[in-house]
């Protein structure tokens, strides 16, 4: 008991600190007395979405912040807070930084040319805007994206969004992919959330062309902005996916970090189903 209060303290606390609540984004100024009167999201682990991953066959966690209702629902206390590489979900902010540090200007524009390597995934065989290129997910396009950006630039710019554990070692363009770089789903929410809200910290204009291209699923009356991401794709040894986003049902939205493991073939096309699972099992689409 006690260890599943502090979890839920500890997501409560990181997200009310990005002030998740929508009351201010600027809320983390406010003086503390103020803050002191500002409720945090009530949170809840439910069973029954842990159950959904051992169904498979599988290790997992979700994750899911219903803004609107100020309440965090997750699958375990545990696997949420344990960081992992974050393979292509890393794909959000190294586009932001891209557009905002100019390396790319318009996303539907500026050309990243095939290197000519014939890679198992065909999508990535061919040349990509940045558009493009996460809608394929293609690895060899924003690893040039993030060697053209460069180490100092992109660390900037990670410790300004409080990315995971901050740490870009391992190579400008394998740091999220086999290197040192960690964030656990619930900082996978916060980023995200802050991203959905345009309140990172830089311009909106990069943060609206990142959200606008973000792969959209529609089920229903309702839409899923998310991105996908699987550790060991560029080596055709899966073992680890992602699935992360928010879900918009009318007014209502969902923030949204799912990862299990995927070290059988069968299990990668399950990502986005289990995801659509979760939601729909607490009402978010």
């Amino acid at each position: 008991m006690v260890a599943l209060v502090f979890h839920c303290a500890r997501i409560s606390l990181l997200l009310t600190r990005r002030s998740t609540l929508g009351l201010l984004a600027a809320a983390a100024v406010l003086p503390s007395s103020v803050r002191a009167h500002v409720a945090p999201p009530r949170d809840e682990i439910r069973e029954s979405l842990a159950k959904r991953f051992t169904d498979l066959g599988t290790s997992g966690t979700f994750v899911g912040y219903k803004v609107e209702d100020y309440l965090i629902v997750a699958s375990d206390k545990e696997r949420s807070g344990e960081g992992k590489l974050p393979a292509s979900t890393f794909k959000i902010p190294n586009a932001l930084i891209a557009l905002e540090t100019g390396v790319v200007a318009d996303p539907d524009k500026d050309m990243f040319p095939w290197d000519g390597v014939k890679r198992s995934i065909e999508a990535w065989n061919k040349d990509h805007t940045l558009r493009s290129a996460i809608a394929v997910s293609a690895v060899p396009a924003f690893q040039e994206i993030a060697r053209r950006i460069g180490q100092e630039r992109m660390q900037k710019y990670v410790d300004e969004f409080d990315y995971g554990n901050r740490d870009i070692g391992g190579g400008i363009d394998q740091f999220w992919l086999t290197g040192a770089l960690r964030i656990d789903p619930v900082e996978q929410v916060d980023f995200v959330d802050r991203l959905r809200r345009r309140v990172l910290p830089i311009s909106k204009r990069s943060q609206d062309l990142v959200a606008d291209i973000l792969p959209v699923t529609k089920v229903g009356d309702s839409i899923i902005r998310a991105k996908s991401g699987l550790l060991g794709a560029e080596r055709g040894e899966p073992s680890l996916g992602w699935m992360v986003g928010w879900a918009e049902k009318g007014e209502a939205h969902t923030v949204f970090a799912l990862n299990m493991d995927c070290k059988e073939p069968r299990l990668v096309g399950e990502r986005m189903p289990l995801t659509q699972a979760c939601l729909a099992e607490i009402g978010a689409i």
